[in-house]
């Protein structure tokens, strides 16, 4: 019998499964931030319940954090419900014994980002958080998955998780990028593909040479957006280059106990002739770079095309989507994408947080100044560390010179649940997941672009291409 990746994860870790087909699934490790985890702890102390296993559980505000101000520590958020949940989360931290990464902690920073570079995501683990793009760690060869606040409150109480196991997927990327093209682009390209439905209740594993070949950060932008496509989770198999990453990490195993977790994790992938209830091909080599148009991640085409017209469209209902589109986003039919206009340049959250992101957004930005009718543009780590590490090789220094802020770490304006948010009718080039009304501010307007891109719009004033920045 040939086994998928997928299946291989479930197996392992399926307690049991009753007539229905629904399953009683183990998770290894749970990561949880201010948000999701007030309720779930206080439902513990109402049924008199303690965390089954602590130690499999990591903590650290991320959403609701402010990105200035920061040596004020807990006074640095002026919103008394932000505080609220925030101190909330320390408390249940504390009462309960489980570490946490706080304001104060250099290791503080967005759960995509800090479970990884720690080392608490391992291959071959099942993974959850009350948040959607936990599929960011599936870049690991691991089984992530976003849960609601029930579900925090049932994984804490019992280390397991109840439902029906998903579909599989794989999407295999053939080819090489093209010069200029990024990890953000490709996943851009395939969600446009696919649509914002294509991969509804399905796990899907990333396969191919392009997704071989892409860097331990540019598989978790792949992996981080496969919910923008319905998906439950995204995978990629382990290889070398997942080694390489999390050798040193400080919850990975080290010495005897890390050659028998490689034996085990040189085993995940998926078998020669693994069946999956969709095979999906598709070429590397037609991924330009990409920015989104409109209010759907799906709603998205190459940075030379043009806003698309609905009327060429068969489907009524897609046709009322995208009319609305346009209206909210202030567009018209055959718009060229490069020329519009940009308010406000966003660079960070668990997409495009990274150290590579901001080495790429530096090299860039190197001796060049942004664009004079840009109101803000800035730069967000996606941890401490990174900020520490982008701050050591200087990078933070070749941003500010070009007129860009440097932030301390959080979701910021991915989410606008903190300080950082667009206002009405402003318009942002965004390296975040998500371009929905009132995302990143209410009535405001957001492109998905990749870093590079977002770097290039904030020098030229405008969305341009990248690969052409040299004559802005």
């Amino acid at each position: 019998m040939t086994n998928s990746l997928f299946d291989k994860i479930w197996d392992s870790h399926c307690v049991d499964t009753n007539r229905s087909g629904r399953s009683v699934l183990y998770i290894d490790r749970h990561i949880i931030h201010e948000v999701t985890s007030a309720q779930a702890f206080e439902g513990l102390r109402m049924a008199q319940r303690m965390p089954w296993r602590k130690g499999s559980i990591l903590a650290t505000p991320d959403h609701q954090v402010p990105t200035t101000g920061r040596e004020q520590g807990i006074n640095a958020i002026h919103d008394p419900i932000a505080r609220l949940q925030v101190t909330t989360l320390d408390e249940n931290c504390s009462e309960y014994g489980i570490l946490k990464f706080g304001l104060e902690d250099n290791r503080q920073g967005i759960v995509h980002v800090v479970g990884p570079e720690q080392g608490a995501t391992l291959p071959g683990m099942t993974i959850v958080c009350g948040d959607s793009h936990t599929s960011t760690h599936g870049a690991f060869a691991a089984l992530a998955q976003g849960i609601g606040t029930s579900e925090v409150e049932h994984v804490l109480a019992t280390q397991c998780l109840s439902q029906k196991k998903p579909q599989s997927m794989r999407i295999q990327i053939d080819d090489e990028l093209p010069q200029g093209s990024t990890a953000k682009d490709l996943i851009l390209y395939i969600i446009g593909q696919l649509g914002m439905a294509g991969a509804n209740g399905h796990v899907i594993e990333y396969a191919g040479k392009a997704i071989r070949q892409l860097s331990m950060e540019g598989r978790m932008t792949v992996c981080n957006m496969s919910i923008e496509m319905g998906a439950r989770a995204g995978l990629v198999a382990f290889d070398e280059t997942t080694e390489t990453y999390l050798r040193g990490r400080p919850f990975a195993p080290q010495g005897p106990l890390l050659q028998q977790a490689l034996e085990h994790w040189q085993t995940l992938h998926s078998d020669k002739d693994a069946i999956f209830d969709q095979d999906i091909r598709l070429s590397a080599r037609d991924v330009a770079p990409h920015v989104t148009w409109g209010t759907s991640p799906d709603q998205v085409v190459p940075i030379t095309g043009r806003v698309p017209d609905p009327e060429a469209l068969s489907d009524t209902v897609q046709q009322a989507e995208y009319q609305r589109a346009q209206k909210y986003m202030g567009l018209s039919t055959g718009t060229p994408l490069i020329g519009i206009p940009i308010d406000r340049v966003f660079v960070g959250s668990c997409t495009n947080g990274r150290i590579e992101d901001i080495r790429s957004v530096a090299n860039l930005l190197a001796g060049k100044t942004i664009a004079a009718n840009i109101k803000e543009a800035i730069v967000v780590p996606g941890s401490g560390l990174v900020k520490a590490q982008a701050e050591q090789e200087g990078l933070h220094t070749i941003i500010k010179a070009a007129g860009v802020e440097w932030r301390a770490p959080g979701c910021s304006m991915c989410n606008a649940m903190n300080p950082d948010h667009l206002e009405p009718e402003e318009r942002c080039a965004s390296t975040s997941n998500r371009n929905f009304e009132g995302r990143q501010g209410q009535g405001g307007r957001t492109h998905l672009v990749s870093p590079v891109m977002a770097a290039a719009a904030a020098i030229a004033g405008h969305l341009v291409d990248a690969r052409t920045v040299s004559e802005v």
